[in-house]
């Protein structure tokens, strides 16, 4: 980069002052226009000719045309499979990066909610709540599976799965895990600082995938957070949900596409799973008409634990944090690996 030119910065997120000028202030070069996504179709050819970052929500990306000077793209999401089609992609001047390890705080909060609250038969209890009854046999029907003492196997260690980990910790749960390398246990990805495991200290056993199966057969619960490629759709299939151990509890916080969801409500009718809570569909908004609805032990939320009223500043924090990196040209956090497909 010139120390003359302008370092031009595309937001299609709205900043506020503060944010803005926290951007701003970490080089005089820089120069930043901020337009709304819903209104990328105002953006004029010069601004996007002129262009050298691309601040989005994705996934509706310029022509490449458009950006001849563009050089990087950070993405407010954490999964980004539906920018991996996008001709820019395929641009090797171009690298795009996610937002994984801003939001992890509040989605493991989110997690370790639904474990409790399945573990401890809430939705047994808020059915009788809402019928007026009062449980008769609840020193039977009510026993409580504790956290305290219970494995939790945590499929995909990344940066979601670190975080549940650690917060799993205070519990006294035993934490086994599964990620696609398994020979290096580090995080070299972004992680806010006192968040996650980034040197791999919280679990007990971490596994290849591979080795999921034997994994799933020693775990009370057992968290999805892997992201949506080729490789993990269907992952959860009836196969799987038969390997876990009878009566355990299963939480998705991912990506629907790697469940079968009509083999997840079979394991919950035949006992095979005791509870499941859900945060992701295959198709979202989950239509009416789908069974999921109407299962007794099965939790249902709208694709919300990644949210928070600080969700939007956990992302600039982090693009700050990348922004540093690209003006000292150092190797950025979260670079998508088109290959793998996060």
């Amino acid at each position: 980069m010139d120390t003359e030119q302008k370092i031009e910065i595309l937001s299609t997120i709205a900043l506020s002052e503060d944010q803005l000028k926290n951007i701003q202030n970490l080089d005089e070069r820089i120069k930043v226009d901020v337009y709304k996504y819903k209104e990328m179709n105002k953006i004029s050819d010069d601004v996007w000719r002129k262009t050298e970052i691309l601040l989005t929500y994705g996934p509706n990306l310029p022509d490449v045309e458009k950006v001849p000077n563009l050089r990087w793209i950070q993405s407010s999401w954490a999964g980004v499979e539906k920018l991996l089609d996008d001709p820019l992609l395929n641009q090797e001047t171009v690298e795009v990066t996610s937002s994984s390890g801003a939001n992890v705080s509040q989605m493991g909060e989110y997690v370790v909610m639904m474990l409790l609250m399945l573990g401890h038969k809430m939705p047994m209890m808020l059915q009788a709540q809402r019928e007026k009854r009062w449980i008769e046999d609840k020193f039977t029907s009510l026993q409580p599976k504790e956290l305290r003492g219970s494995t939790v196997g945590i499929v995909g260690y990344g940066s979601i799965g670190r975080e549940v980990a650690r917060q799993l910790y205070a519990y006294g749960a035993k934490v086994l895990a599964s990620k696609r390398d398994a020979m290096h246990p580090e995080d070299k990805g972004y992680i806010p600082e006192g968040l996650g495991d980034p040197y791999g200290n919280y679990f007990e056993r971490l596994y290849p995938m591979e080795g999921l199966r034997g994994m799933l057969e020693e775990c009370d619960f057992v968290v999805l957070t892997l992201p949506h490629t080729k490789s993990t759709e269907c992952l959860f299939v009836k196969e799987t949900f038969d390997y876990m151990k009878p009566g355990s509890y299963f939480v998705n916080v991912s990506r629907g596409q790697l469940v079968d969801e009509g083999a997840l409500i079979d394991a919950l009718n035949s006992g095979q799973l005791a509870g499941a809570a859900l945060d992701v569909y295959s198709q979202e908004p989950l239509p009416p008409e789908s069974p999921l609805w109407s299962q007794p032990n099965l939790i249902l939320t709208p694709h919300i634990s990644a949210f928070s009223p600080n969700m939007l500043n956990q992302v600039i924090e982090l693009f700050i944090e990348n922004l540093k990196r690209y003006l000292n040209k150092q190797p950025l956090y979260n670079v998508i690996d088109r290959e793998q497909g996060y």
